[in-house]
């Protein structure tokens, strides 16, 4: 637990308890959406989001770790949750399995678009059929892209679902000069990827577990602000093949025991490690298939779980705080 001085949303100077979360033990019961167990923004007053952020901000990554969690629960329960967080203007947008919402107050939106939920609660967890799914249910071909490039043509006939939906909604809020902010998390960063690429002009795209989306003409010209946060082993974020698919964002890497390489130096030496493994700094290691020996879980899958995500990413802002440090570098 720390003691802290901190700026409240109001700009008021405050002193706060702030601890570290358990680490959730990802099993069968809680490894598939929902993640309404999970206790969304909390200290939100005292770790107001950044919206004017062009660089990493790790309290950005934070909350929006926590909207690629949320956006997996039903409306009501989001609704609930992203109006205690302080947005007045909540949307929700559905089609044919593409799932998202568009949460606004006064400064800043966020819009956060769904994973897949390939394996749902309750079902018998077979990890080869997942891993089948991931790889041929969706459409892995490459489709011309008109912002240049090709992408996923799996990716990009979703995000085509609710795009005339949402789109006019997002340029709404730009024209009252609102910073527009996307994430996701699994497939729902795919989609937060080509909606940002679209729009262009976004504040910042943040994604978590993402696979890879288009080619290297693709890759080329993106120049969102984005950062590419990867658990550990995530399986998701080897997938589809590197070449003729490519990352795009820069890497923020969760280590097995939680830390994060968020420093610049950090990030440098993580680049630099995974350009000689050849391995498009995904970092994939050789364990990522082995077993938990409690539960029988792949790590692999298991290091995917949302709430992973965002449970390391609140820890890592309070180990800063602990370090005497700013969440934003």
């Amino acid at each position: 637990m720390v003691v802290a001085t901190l700026s409240s949303i109001d700009g008021r100077a405050e002193t706060a308890l702030v601890s570290r979360k358990e680490v959730p033990r990802i099993t069968f019961e809680n490894i598939s959406p929902p993640f309404n167990q999970y206790d969304y923004f909390q200290n939100r007053y005292f770790f107001p989001f950044e919206y004017d952020a062009s660089s990493f901000s790790l309290i950005n990554a934070w909350w929006l770790a926590e909207a690629s969690t949320l956006v997996y629960s039903d409306d009501a329960f989001a609704w609930q949750r992203l109006r205690q967080a302080g947005f007045e203007q909540i949307q929700f947008f559905e089609r044919s399995g593409t799932y998202c919402f568009l949460a606004a107050n006064g400064r800043f939106a966020i819009v956060a678009f769904r994973g897949s939920e390939i394996w749902k609660r309750g079902e018998h967890f077979d990890a080869q059929r997942i891993l089948a799914d991931m790889k041929t249910n969706i459409d892995i071909r490459l489709s011309v892209w008109a912002q240049g490039g090709r992408v996923h043509s799996g990716f990009k006939a979703a995000l085509e679902e609710v795009w005339n939906m949402l789109r006019p909604e997002i340029e709404r809020l730009q024209s009252h000069g609102i910073k527009i902010w996307l994430t996701g998390h699994s497939l729902g960063a795919a989609l937060a990827t080509l909606a940002a690429d679209r729009l262009q002009d976004v504040q910042g795209l943040y994604t978590f577990g993402s696979p890879r989306v288009g080619d290297k003409e693709f890759r080329a010209h993106f120049h969102v602000h984005a950062y590419r946060v990867v658990n550990n082993t995530d399986i998701v974020a080897s997938m589809p093949g590197q070449g003729p698919y490519f990352h795009v964002g820069e890497l923020i890497r969760i280590g097995p025991n939680g830390n994060l390489n968020d420093t610049p130096a950090a990030r440098g030496e993580a680049d630099a490690a995974g350009r000689s493994r050849n391995a498009d700094n995904t970092g994939a290691r050789p364990q990522e298939f082995q077993l938990d020996p409690d539960i029988l879980l792949p790590r692999s899958f298991r290091d995917h779980n949302p709430m992973l995500y965002a449970t390391f990413l609140w820890n890592a802002l309070v180990q800063r705080l602990d370090d005497g440090g700013r969440a934003t570098p």
